[in-house]
């Protein structure tokens, strides 16, 4: 049985990380049901899931295959470069230098689009169809990939695969019971917040599955997690405070 020091780190950086981008794919959904109505738009989405698991059910026996510490690795640098990404874009936005997150205007450019795609007839639920398929496949493929990397197993220790998914799907509910009960595009959700948490934890994760891959201990053990995310948290706050006089700057 797991400790919930051990899981907690997976189950959450798997929620926040998969809320953002259920919601995400949750506003493009929308948009194309508010255009050609639901049926085309839950096809799409359900014909996205069902590639979703066949992929991950072919990526589990081909994980098996690779040497743990290879696997950690390689885990560990996607992970870091995937997370400073995100906290890159955070730290940007919350510094003024970049767009905040608009699910408002993604949902009217997205359902214009697909207007202005479609005609009429089975040929216009088709293209539909299809923008929800992308929507639901390239975000769900960016859970899938942050599922795997911070559930990865560790040599002596137990897989957290099952916490890591248990709280990507709980994001899936969530997002999507909250979504169809408003039917609006959840853009009172603090996207760029919970963008700057999740580049937080997975950087944090990233560099500690790379130290384990090279078998650099942490002191601490699990524990070093939090504060690796304590030290990506203040740098990146420091970062914001030191980008927002160059607004300044700038605008004279």
């Amino acid at each position: 049985m797991l400790d919930w020091p051990t899981a907690a780190p997976a189950v959450t950086a798997a929620f926040v990380a998969s809320t953002v981008e259920v919601t995400e794919a949750f506003t493009i959904v929308l948009a194309v049901a508010s255009v050609r109505g639901w049926r085309p738009a839950l096809t799409g989405a359900l014909a996205g899931l069902v590639l979703l698991a066949i992929v991950v059910a072919a990526l589990g026996p081909v994980l098996n295959l690779v040497p743990l510490n290879a696997l950690q690795i390689v885990v560990g640098v996607l992970l870091l470069l995937f997370g400073l990404g995100w906290l890159r874009k955070a730290v940007l936005r919350a510094a003024g230098l970049m767009a905040l997150h608009d699910e408002d205007a993604i949902y009217q450019r997205e359902a214009a689009r697909i207007h202005g795609d479609t005609k009429s007839g089975a040929a216009a639920d088709g293209v539909a169809a299809m923008a929800s398929f992308q929507a639901v496949l390239l975000e769900g493929l960016e859970v899938v990939f942050i599922v795997l990397a911070v559930g990865a197993p560790r040599a002596g220790r137990p897989s957290l695969m099952l916490p890591a998914s248990l709280g990507a799907l709980a994001a899936f509910i969530v997002v999507m019971a909250v979504g169809l009960l408003i039917r609006k595009p959840l853009a009172l959700v603090p996207e760029n917040t919970l963008k700057f948490g999740v580049g937080v934890m997975l950087s944090a994760f990233g560099v500690f599955w790379t130290s384990e891959g090279i078998r650099a201990p942490w002191p601490g053990d699990d524990w070093a997690l939090f504060g690796l995310a304590a030290a990506f948290l203040i740098v990146a706050l420091a970062l914001v405070a030191l980008a927002r006089p160059r607004k300044a700057v700038l605008a004279s």
